[in-house]
């Protein structure tokens, strides 16, 4: 006899293949909280993702399934909505599914997952199993909890990893296995998180080429936005982080949820609200058709998606920050200043010039010296050359060892300039190995970007011979960094013998490269370039040891572009770089004190012809390089901070240390407006109970036409004082003295500034409470002793 769809028993998870243990997990750690529910073997929920709840209990944990269970709606399915960490049709969801594939006769697409077995780091929590108890609760700090998943009816298995790190940071990824005979074709796996409905806004970034990164905010409203990358790269262009907050967020208020897909190729980030009044933010590798072909017996494993909780922008930021310094491999802050040729000789390497390139830089306190692009093959331009790793006996007769011989004597370490993935048609390697060459066919090959194709590192000798040619250069010379590019987009990118899509697979190859490379030569830094900033990810951050920010050093671009990209990565990640007067993408004209006080909040370094440097640009850059020195220790430990003020054009951006007993802001004029240089301008990250002793800081020349307020300045009143309006430079003050809770909140009064300037201010505590709170403090070791300060012009 046939069952009776109208019996309510039918409704129970039993009926629905869900029967297995139920358990509740709490995990609340640096101010975050996450609850995670399996009921009856339903799949995996998120319960609650954000502010700590404080201790539960299990009757609580119960309580709090219950009453965010939400009703059943008119005209919906007799169940309430279950929305899981793999969002599924079979579960009345009609948003984006989590889970989409098909077996060859079209079966399978629409699978019901369901939990036999939940373990918290690695132990086993619940089991469905008779001898197992099949209800649990468990609180922790923080942990790693996997939910073992399966659809017996459809043949397929499942693993879920959800991680709430000691910095409060969610991360999670799933697995996918074919358990059945049959091929399965995944089409889709994004995991999903759910926000409530007070986010009302949507962030996210968008970008070029020389301009990447650019903020754009809308409102977060029925349907999907939808961001899908297919560049075979992250992208200039990329979602970079997709946030979604109560309206008006900024900087210091406002819940913030935010999401970022850690993975290098083709990927896809999404925001989605149904008419039922559900929002979700999720993320995941985009496949290619084809790439996610299983066999029986085959799985496939999603990139790690990150989700980051916080009260306002800063708070996101730093939780990325500190998860990043927590790692055992995380570079050491004590980075040291770099010097790029590329816009000093681009492809004219001449050793006479490089070797007096060397001694300039050395003698202003540069620390690793990187030859960029040309020294290789038949490389005199970008039209050839391009995947012939052997060093041109043209260009170079007697090798690179005079150079890098030069370098090193000097005490600076040697970097040397790749583009591994990426190969000339005007190249030995070409004419010997065509069929290394992504294409969708033998026949037909995409069309050219800077002269260049795509080498396939996933055929197996275009990667061993790749590899073997890099190895021989690392070990012949003693090179200690890798400028590592990726000039062009992934455009029909497929394995050229079988015509099948191979982004993921080169993906996953240029990882396993520089896993090897590293692996081979312990110490190697590999910096992460991919024409300027197309390549800033989570994935390859775990393989590399700081990005390039942008091709473009224009400092007035480079602020917007080095604020954003630390909304996930701290600045010890990221090149910043002093150019040339004149920008060599844009044509802009800027003073010296702009360019470098625009470079000093990142990983610093020259982009920059030293022998057209006069004696005075060179005393001013060597007194930048001093003080990066001199705070770099506590610009790699310390929080991020920033402020503006709505739509005016006056920027602040800082770092105040772990013990907040010091900070450092830089205050830049980036366009000329009516409000740009009126009323105060707050100090943001600051003990409120704490005494603290501010100075204006100088370096160099003064920039045009500054007019420091009253504060600032040490005998001089501005109101009394009848020359103060045509004196360009005036004494500053050593120091005011004011709480941490005026200086946050009342401010200081800003100064005159013309547009495209930058002036410092330093803050360093003289008193404190002797119970301070440090609630906001990070992970890393306390900053240590304030080193001797470079003095402020005009003393």
């Amino acid at each position: 006899m046939m069952p009776d769809p109208r019996d309510p028993s039918m409704n129970s998870p039993e009926a629905h293949d869900c029967a297995g243990p139920t358990v509740r997990i709490h995990l609340s750690s640096a101010g975050v909280s996450l609850l995670l529910d399996v009921t009856g073997g339903c799949i995996p929920a998120v319960l609650h993702w954000g502010p700590a709840l404080g201790s539960l209990t299990e009757a609580d944990a119960a309580q709090l399934a219950a009453v965010t269970t939400p009703p059943v709606a008119n005209n919906a399915p007799d169940v309430p909505l279950r929305l899981g960490l793999l969002p599924q049709n079979a579960d009345g969801w009609l948003g984006t599914p989590g889970l989409t594939g098909s077996r060859p006769d079209g079966s399978g697409f629409a699978p019901r997952l369901s939990c036999h077995a939940v373990r918290l780091d690695g132990e086993i929590l619940a089991e469905a199993d008779e001898d197992r108890d099949r209800a649990g609760f468990v609180e922790a700090a923080s942990g790693l909890v996997t939910f073992e998943l399966e659809d017996r009816a459809n043949g397929l298995e499942a693993r879920l990893e959800v991680e709430l790190t000691a910095q409060g940071l969610l991360r999670a990824r799933a697995e996918v296995t074919n358990a059945g005979a049959e091929t399965y074709t995944l089409s889709d796996l994004t995991l999903a998180l759910p926000v409530p409905l007070d986010a009302t806004e949507l962030l996210d970034f968008a970008g070029r080429w020389a301009h990447e990164r650019v903020p754009q905010r809308r409102g977060f409203t029925t349907g999907t936005h939808l961001r899908q990358n297919r560049r075979g790269r992250t992208g200039a262009d990329a979602a970079h982080l997709l946030h979604a907050g109560t309206a008006g967020f900024n900087f210091s208020s406002g819940q913030v949820w935010a999401v970022h897909v850690g993975f290098s190729g083709n990927h896809v980030h999404l925001a989605e609200r149904t008419s039922g009044g559900t929002q979700i933010l999720a993320g995941g590798e985009l496949l290619l058709p084809g790439e996610g072909h299983l066999a029986s017996g085959d799985s496939y494993r999603s990139p790690w998606l990150y989700g980051s909780y916080g009260n306002g922008l800063d708070e996101v930021a730093r939780r990325f920050h500190r998860h990043l310094r927590s790692r055992k491999h995380h570079v050491s802050t004590d980075r040291p200043v770099t010097l790029n040729v590329w816009e000093a000789v681009y492809f004219d390497h001449d050793l006479g010039r490089l070797t007096d390139l060397a001694d300039r830089a050395a003698a202003l306190g540069v620390e690793r010296y990187v030859l960029d692009d040309g020294w290789f093959g038949s490389r005199r331009d970008d039209t050839s050359g391009l995947g012939d790793w052997v060093v041109s006996p043209d260009a170079w007769p007697e090798g690179l060892g005079p150079l890098i011989d030069h370098v090193t004597g000097l005490g600076m370490q040697f970097g040397l300039w790749f583009e591994p993935e990426m190969v000339n048609l005007d190249s030995e390697l070409a004419r010997a190995h065509p069929e290394w060459v992504m294409a969708p066919s033998a026949e037909r090959i995409p069309f050219e970007s800077r002269y260049q194709q795509v080498l396939n590192l996933s055929h197996p000798g275009a990667f061993e011979h790749v590899h073997r040619q890099m190895d021989a250069l690392l070990n012949e010379y003693d090179i200690s960094y890798i400028k590592w590019d990726h000039n062009r987009d992934l455009v029909e990118a497929a394995d050229r013998s079988s015509g099948a899509a191979a982004t993921h697979a080169q993906t996953l190859a240029a990882y396993r490269l520089m896993d090897r490379l590293k692996a081979d030569h312990p110490g190697l830094e590999i910096e992460s370039c991919s024409s300027g900033g197309a390549r800033v990810d989570l994935g390859v951050l775990e393989r590399t040891d700081r990005v390039w920010v942008s091709d473009c050093i224009d400092p007035l671009e480079r602020l917007s572009m080095n604020r954003w990209t630390s909304q996930l990565i701290p600045f010890e990640l990221m090149g910043s770089h002093i150019a040339s007067g004149r920008s060599h993408t844009t044509g802009r004209l800027h003073s010296l004190s702009f360019r470098a006080a625009a470079a000093l909040m990142g990983h610093l370094g020259i982009e920059w012809d030293l022998a057209e440097a006069t004696e005075d640009e060179l005393s001013e850059l060597r007194t930048w390089i001093e003080l990066y020195k001199q705070r770099r220790e506590f610009l790699f430990t310390g929080d991020l901070v920033r402020a503006d003020r709505g739509m005016d054009a006056l920027w602040l951006t800082g770092v105040v240390s772990p013990t907040k007993d010091r900070a450092l802001y830089v205050l830049a004029c980036t366009e000329s407006t009516e409000l740009a240089t009126v009323g105060q301008v707050r100090l943001p990250g600051l003990d409120p109970r704490s005494r603290y002793r501010v100075r204006p800081l100088v370096l160099g020349e003064t920039p045009s036409n500054l007019r420091w307020p009253a504060w600032a300045l040490d005998g001089v009143d501005p109101a009394t004082d009848r020359n103060y309006r045509g004196r360009h430079e005036l004494p500053l003050t050593d120091g005011i003295e004011l709480p941490g809770a005026a200086l946050a909140n009342t401010g200081l009064a800003a100064p005159l500034m013309d547009p495209e300037t930058a002036v410092l201010i330093e803050v360093e505590a003289v008193g404190r409470p002797e119970s301070s709170d440090r609630s906001g403090t990070s992970e890393r070791s306390a900053t240590p002793a304030r080193p001797e300060t470079a003095g402020p012009a005009g003393d």
